[in-house]
């Protein structure tokens, strides 16, 4: 009986946001902002939410430095300010998460709208072209969902590292975790330097895409 209730809930919950997501696409075209121009505006963010993550864990390696350079003074505030920079990093991290599974879903009602339409066509040359359009987007957008997703898998390992510091050091606040935590920094810095790597490339390909949209 648990198991019925739970996927009657799931299947409501699923109409409710479907019908919600028509709706909210239904009134955007009649103020004239289609699917395609509400997907490059989700590029855009999911691009501008990585730029500021890339400066979050850049902040957060440089608070990391400061631990295993600690020389003197309040233990208590080096691990309360990098507990802060972790604390942001986690939140960085989950607004680029957020930000690309809206790609997607615009994405995924986009090509299914635009290939469903493909029979709406009386004319048979026009009907290519768009068909053609469609493979060249759909292409062009698996390049960068692709390139997204794989900046968005560097996040864990490093994620996990800075929590993992954090919590030693917070359970040992002295001198000898400052010398503990010194052998992780090399590690931590190549990580994140493997992540600004992996999201540069996926803003150039949010660059790339948006302004293949903007020139059709």
């Amino acid at each position: 009986m648990k198991l019925i209730i739970r996927a009657l809930l799931s299947t409501t919950l699923l109409v409710a946001l479907t019908g919600c997501q028509t709706a909210y696409y239904s009134a955007m075209e009649q103020v004239g902002v289609h699917k395609r121009d509400i997907l490059v505006d989700r590029v855009v963010d999911a691009r501008d939410s990585q730029a500021d993550a890339q400066e979050q864990f850049q902040d957060a390696l440089e608070q990391f430095r400061s631990v295993v350079q600690f020389d003197g003074g309040q233990l208590d505030k080096v691990y309360n300010e990098l507990k802060a920079e972790y604390d942001d990093s986690v939140d960085a991290a989950s607004d680029v998460r957020n930000r690309i599974e809206k790609v997607e879903t615009v994405a995924a009602d986009l090509f299914e709208e635009w290939n469903e339409e493909l029979d709406k066509y009386s004319s048979r040359e026009l009907r290519n072209q768009s068909a053609r359009k469609l493979r060249e987007t759909r292409q062009r957008y698996a390049e960068l969902l692709r390139s997204m997703k794989r900046a968005e898998k560097r996040m864990d390992p490093v994620l996990s590292s800075l929590q993992d510091n954090v919590l030693y050091l917070k359970h040992n606040l002295n001198a000898r975790a400052i010398g503990a935590l010194k052998g992780e920094f090399s590690g931590m810095r190549q990580e994140i330097n493997l992540l600004m790597r992996d999201m540069q490339l996926a803003i150039k390909e949010s660059d790339a895409f948006i302004r293949s949209m903007e020139s059709r």
